[in-house]
């Protein structure tokens, strides 16, 4: 077979695969044509063969194929070309992911009488199998975040005597930071702020958990460093390969007492018209021993104090130099807004850090808390 007429087979499967017509294509099968595909294994016959088709264009209905060249000796004729659709129905046993498909395919195929005798169909499919499952991941990836932004804290809370607001912001999909604001009886207020080692859906499945049991447990309101004993108890008894927990609680009440232990997290700031206050009493990690104690501290806020919880996110985030954005420049930009709203204070840390860094990617989650005592509920923004 000359290469103008393998050219000319190609271009007729071509055209009949645009328009989706699996007969037509079927017509260029001898009766007792083989075929062997990576889809459908070994098919026998034109009706089958035929079939076959129809199943592919059914599955992919916008399938396009692309030919990149055609070699012909003898009665041997190699297509090289790619395969272009949408995964709409599922490739390769794998779950659909709505995401393009695209890859590279050769064909092989006999002739006798100016009819295919033998189809063998070669794809690149270690690269779309690939391709396919990074897929399905980021998509249960992007469900994930989407299930823990709901299981996340509200993210603004507001009693008689105090508003938070909080944000968080994954390197990834999914994080290990949280954060949570608690009622508790007589008009109290619990914060906590965590931050499991690690990232990805290991963390952030355990951050949830955590969630849970701060939630349970601190609404027993025995105190902050009773709150994390138990918590630390309840972690370490799970034996998690690895896993350990920075985390900070504190309890404010209606007349402005502050209690709070800090296990092994970034000290929190308290802003105040005389200045900046760290929040550093409390004890080591969680998780890695189970019965370890942790001291508290109480001390009394004046109206419009207010306390700033963050990860090391914040103060480890890098610009394009290499630079951490560091605790000095946390503390300046609090440092200028000791009257402001807690949404304009959460505001101004995230833009600081963000003009910080540029376009540089970020490793770690950025997570950041902003508690007012005093405040009103109609001034946050």
């Amino acid at each position: 077979m000359q290469r103008d007429e393998a050219w000319a087979l190609i271009r007729r499967i071509y055209a009949a695969a645009g328009r989706r017509d699996a007969t037509a294509i079927g017509e260029m099968y001898a009766e007792d044509a083989v075929a062997i595909s990576p889809v459908f294994g070994e098919i026998r016959g034109r009706a089958a063969i035929a079939r076959s088709w129809a199943t592919l264009f059914s599955m992919f209905s916008d399938i396009a194929l692309d030919i990149g060249d055609v070699l012909a000796d003898g009665d041997r004729i190699a297509m090289l070309g790619r395969v272009r659709s949408t995964d709409r129905v599922g490739w390769f046993g794998l779950p659909p992911t709505g995401s393009p498909i695209d890859y590279r395919m050769a064909m092989l195929l006999t002739v006798a009488g100016g009819k295919i005798v033998r189809d063998e169909r070669m794809y690149d499919s270690a690269g779309v199998v690939e391709r396919l499952e990074k897929a399905r991941v980021d998509k249960e990836l992007q469900t994930a975040a989407v299930v823990q932004r709901a299981l996340l804290s509200r993210t603004a809370h507001v009693n008689a005597s105090s508003e938070s607001i909080g944000d968080s912001l994954p390197c990834r999909a999914i994080g290990g930071d949280f954060f949570e604001f608690i009622d508790l009886p007589g008009g109290d207020v619990a914060i906590a702020m965590g931050d499991v080692a690690g990232k990805g859906p290991a963390a952030a499945l355990l951050a949830s958990m955590l969630q849970g049991m701060i939630a349970a447990d601190g609404s027993i309101g025995d105190g902050a460093a009773a709150t994390l004993g138990r918590v630390n108890r309840r972690l370490a008894a799970r034996q998690l390969d690895a896993r350990f927990v920075t985390l900070v609680y504190a309890v404010l009440s209606p007349d402005g007492r502050l209690t709070y232990s800090n296990a092994g997290h970034n000290a929190p700031a308290v802003v105040t018209r005389g200045g900046i206050r760290r929040l550093s009493a409390g004890g080591p990690i969680l998780g890695a021993f189970p019965y370890l104690t942790f001291d508290e501290e109480r001390l009394q806020l004046a109206a419009n104090d207010t306390i700033v919880m963050f990860t090391d996110g914040v103060t480890e985030a890098r610009n394009p130099a290499g630079e951490e954005f560091g605790e000095e420049r946390l503390l300046a930009s609090l440092s200028r807004a000791p009257d402001s709203t807690p949404g304009r204070v959460l505001r101004l840390v995230f833009e600081a850090v963000k003009e910080f860094c540029g376009q540089a990617e970020q490793s770690d989650d950025i997570t950041v808390t902003v508690t007012r005592h005093g405040g009103r509920g109609d001034q946050m923004q």
